[in-house]
């Protein structure tokens, strides 16, 4: 019997897909785009967080990310061969090798960077008179006997160090080298010898025998102790004076390690490991973290310490590293999230509509196989069968798809997710078309939204619902996206029941406007505009099931605009809270003026719009809070521009500010052209007392200098004037307005006075508007000495998009404005497809009546309009709202900011964006206006006899 069951299915489904092949290659291909875009999610997912943690493994610095593990000297009670064997290249490169094969995954090692040896841990003292002395303080040297040192470095003068057969600790004499740079700084050169002192006071003759340079001076193997590489010069902790000294590194051969253990520079035998992250994944770092704390304090230590000695210990910064990557990478999951149940829920209400409008087409040959004996279970069964021919192959190819071109990530939820999806097209056609069927029907009465009243289940799911969305939103407003424990769906969902929400609402209200429009048009002579509204009002295209997709799709485009408008938003005051302006000139030094040809010369180049010349002083000690009326409130004669100084902080926080002396009128000019508050510059006009000095003249400290200051130092001065003394000159300021914010600084404390009434009046900055070329202007700065320093604001932001884990997450919300865009029209065009029949057998019966083309036409797009328009402006509404309820509760400084040094990390919240905003509804009432022309238009081509055939119920 199965036999014959399979043998009558199989014509059927044949018959079924070439009676409407263009139908089956449709839904193939919304299952195909459907399941790649949810099979290619969570693996983007997993790229960008897997190259993430590469990237901030691979650009951390190598001190940071290496794994040393080190143990003293052997102990003075062991025989003094077995202290010299432990120290020499067999046993080091045994002990090494075990202990790389040790490190639990998925912790690995580069082992081509890997390096052991024996160093001294205590500078010692290097006399000879020839090296330099900056404040008459000689030298600290460290000596390291370090494998490898051929294999990372090129030999750039002289031989390479070798060691004499059978170096012990009572050696007296071996050679050693020093890179490229600590020749040059500290005035080595071949030949040269260096005396290290033993413990007993006996020199070790130290021979330079040849001067290296590294293959990879920031790979591992130079960069983990980086005086390796390079020297430098150090104050000395031991003196009450400032006084400097070099310190650096002398490079012993291979194998001399025991000569080490004589002196008293407390030598260490170490192993370092640099890690491989070329392995490592998104889902790693959690499991690396965990291995790292064994090996420092746990388990792997104790395993470490069977390998390397008892008194082994295991040092690394690599878990600082990985914690901070997981800690940007749960602040950015939450706001994925939202994208990916947005942009899924989307999906899914566009499929049930394509099911829909499946079973739409299919209601009267499936009603009338129901009224001849078909049973449930077999239409449902043939269905699910024809369904499934289509259906699973498309599913498979997108998952393929997604595999091929997100070559990273995990496969299984990329494979739940397009069995998801293939599990919802073939489960909704069969069970849609089975509740309708449940009972044999014949032909039922008409659909009509405007006399329709909602039942009380509706209403129960209604407000349940409502319940559910006003629990979401107030969730995150209060907390924000990241709950501190994962990922909470019921917040990162709170958008997408918004849009359900207002989706119901607007179900609900839609008809009391199509009655009240009825009215008077019911009046009128012409029927078009009573027709259309009549067929609105009964057309299921303004539906809940299409109008929540429109909404959805469109407050999620809108939502994803709004992010990635944020981000660069954010990351372009950011670049002008570093720079101060498009490009700023300045000393390397913090004294450093600018002389007046390179101003006017700079403030002369193509592209240079407004220049402003500043004067910047650094840490100018501020008096002592004001005490009574002055401290904490503002002047009678100040008005604030930007903070109120009785909102400032704490006074107390101003204890030194910054001192900016401008030209009032071009620097409010260019804080003007920058978007910064508006700068007053009438009120530092120098009259009077404050009047401008000659050049180099000294004023009395009695002088009062009109100031704007930052609300906490304008907190602290107070009212009346209060005495500065700074390199510019000693005067006494009186505030006469705050602002919140200056171009010259990025400090939040400073104080502006007019650069004319100062001593000092030469300019430390020149902040530039426009957009000059960076080759010219550094050209002309150049010129005037290498002590100057370029910025540029656009090079600035460029440096906010380094990152893979931001910028795939800025991808994903590309991709989501994108597909919320065209499922939103796909949507439209389903909505409208699903009525198409009816219209055209309409537009057929009324030129019988004797309606022209043109008329038909207008009555389509008339029909078409109100739902068009409820839609876009729905969408728009619902977008606007979704981000203004949820936008306190939404940081975006993990996608805009994080992991830059020195950048502004202050909140970023969502802004709206009137282009994700606009472009998808207009988009809408667009496609539905050229969908009603398009079918007014193939059904005026056809004869009225073609679409009414005797006996048809349409």
């Amino acid at each position: 019997m199965s036999n014959d069951k399979r043998a009558a299915s199989a014509p059927w489904i044949r018959t079924r897909l070439r009676t409407a092949p263009g139908a089956a290659t449709a839904l193939a291909v919304l299952v195909l785009v459907t399941a790649f875009l949810a099979a290619a999610f969570p693996r983007a997912v997993d790229a960008y967080e897997s190259k993430g943690l590469r990237h901030d493994i691979a650009t951390a610095d190598a001190g940071r990310s290496t794994v040393e593990i080190a143990r003293p000297q052997p102990g003075l009670e062991l025989p003094q061969e077995q202290r010299e064997a432990e120290t020499r290249n067999p046993e080091l490169t045994r002990v090494g090798t075990a202990l790389l094969k040790a490190l639990p995954a998925p912790l690995r090692a580069d082992a081509s960077s890997v390096a052991y040896g024996v160093r001294t841990t205590k500078p010692s003292v290097a006399t000879e008179p020839w090296l330099p002395r900056p404040d008459a303080v000689p030298p600290k040297l460290t000596y390291v006997a370090q494998s490898g040192l051929k294999d990372h470095a090129t030999l750039a003068s002289g031989a390479w160090p070798t060691a004499p057969d059978g170096v012990t600790a009572d050696s007296r004499a071996v050679q050693g080298a020093v890179t490229e740079e600590t020749a040059a700084e500290l005035k080595v050169k071949v030949g040269a010898t260096i005396t290290l002192l033993t413990a007993a006071q006996e020199p070790i003759t130290v021979t330079i025998t040849g001067i290296v340079a590294p293959r990879d001076p920031k790979g591992s193997y130079w960069s983990a102790d980086p005086l390796l590489r390079s020297p430098s010069l150090v104050p000395d902790p031991s003196s009450s004076f400032p006084v400097n000294f070099w310190t650096g590194t002398v490079l012993l051969a291979e194998d001399t390690g025991p000569v080490l253990l004589s002196t008293a520079a407390e030598p260490v035998v170490f192993w370092r490991f640099p890690p491989d992250p070329t392995g490592l994944t998104g889902p790693d770092g959690s499991r690396l973290t965990s291995v790292i704390a064994s090996l420092e304090s746990g388990p792997g230590l104790l395993k470490v310490r069977r390998i390397a000695g008892g008194t082994a210990v295991v040092g690394t910064g690599l878990g600082t590293i990985v914690e901070a990557n997981a800690r940007m990478r749960d602040a950015i999951g939450p706001v994925i999230a939202v994208a990916g149940l947005g942009i899924s829920s989307v999906a899914a209400v566009v499929l049930l509509m394509t099911g829909a409008l499946i079973a739409a087409r299919r209601r009267d040959e499936l009603a009338l196989m129901r009224s001849r004996g078909g049973s449930l279970h077999g239409i449902g069964g043939r269905l699910l069968a024809e369904t499934a021919v289509t259906v699973l192959p498309a599913s498979a190819l997108g998952l393929l798809l997604a595999v091929l071109l997100v070559d990273e990530g995990r496969w299984w939820p990329g494979a739940l997710a397009a069995a998801g999806v293939a599990l919802l097209v073939c489960v909704a056609l069969p069970v849609r078309t089975t509740l309708q069927h449940i009972r044999p029907t014949l032909h039922g009465a008409r659909e009509d939204m405007v006399s329709a009243r909602p039942s009380r289940r509706r209403t129960v799911a209604e407000l349940t619902l409502l319940v559910l969305a006003v629990g979401a939103v107030t969730a995150l407003r209060r907390r924000g996206t990241s709950t501190g424990g994962g990922t909470d769906l019921q917040v990162s969902a709170a958008p997408v029941l918004v849009a359900l929400i207002a989706a119901l609402v607007l179900v609900r209200i839609y008809p009391l406007p199509l009655r009240l429009a009825a009215r008077p048009m019911a009046r009128l002579r012409g029927a078009i505009g009573f027709l259309s509204l009549a067929r609105a009002g009964r057309s299921s295209a303004g539906g809940a099931l299409p109008l929540l997709a429109l909404l959805l799709a469109l407050a999620t485009a809108a939502f994803g605009g709004s992010v990635i408008a944020g981000i660069g938003d954010a990351r372009d005051d950011a670049a002008l809270a570093s720079v101060g302006a498009d490009a700023r000139v300045s000393g390397m030094g913090d004294r450093a003026t600018l002389p007046d040809e390179l101003v006017r010369t700079v403030s002369g180049l193509d592209g240079v719009r407004d220049a402003a010349p500043v004067r910047v002083e650094y840490s100018v000690t501020m008096p002592e809070a004001a005490a009574g009326d002055g401290a904490g409130t503002r002047t009678d004669t100040a008005a604030d521009t930007g903070t109120a100084g009785d909102d400032a902080a704490d006074a107390g926080d101003a204890a030194t500010a910054a001192l900016v002396g401008v030209e009032p009128a071009s620097y409010a000019e260019l804080a003007r052209t920058h978007g910064l508050p508006a700068f007053p510059a009438a009120r530092l006009r120098a009259t009077g007392p404050s009047a401008p000095l000659p050049e180099g003249t000294e004023a009395g400290p009695e002088r009062v200098l009109p100031a704007i200051a930052s609300p906490a130092v304008a907190a602290r001065l107070g009212k009346e004037p209060r005495a500065v003394r700074t390199l510019s000159g000693d005067f006494q300021v009186q505030v006469v307005g705050t602002t919140a914010h200056v171009a010259a600084v990025s400090s939040t404390n400073f104080l502006i006075v007019n650069a004319a009434s100062l001593e000092q009046q030469a300019p430390t900055t020149l902040l530039l508007a426009g957009a000059p070329d960076s080759g010219k202007l550094r050209a002309a700065v150049d010129e005037n000495g290498k002590k100057f320093v370029v910025q540029l604001r656009s090079e600035e932001r460029a440096r906010y998009v380094n990152t893979p884990m931001q910028a795939g997450a800025e991808r994903i919300y590309l991709a989501a404005v994108a597909a919320g865009a065209g499922y939103a029209l796909l949507a439209v065009l389903l909505s409208l497809l699903q009525t198409a029949p009816e219209r055209k057998t309409l537009l057929a019966r009324l030129r019988t009546m004797g309606l022209t083309t043109a008329q038909g036409r207008r009555l389509l797009a008339f029909e078409a309009t109100p739902q068009a328009l409820l839609a876009a402006g729905g969408g728009l509404f619902t977008g606007w709202a979704t981000i203004a309820l949820l936008s306190p509760g939404v940081d975006l400084v993990p996608l805009a900011l994080a992991g830059v040094a020195g950048s502004d990390t202050g909140p970023v919240p969502l802004r709206t964006d009137l282009w994700s905003l606009g472009l998808p509804a207009a988009g809408v009432v667009a496609l539905a206006a050229a969908v009603a022309g398009v079918q007014a238009w193939w059904a005026s081509r056809r004869g009225s006899i073609t679409e009414l055939r005797a006996g048809d119920s349409r």
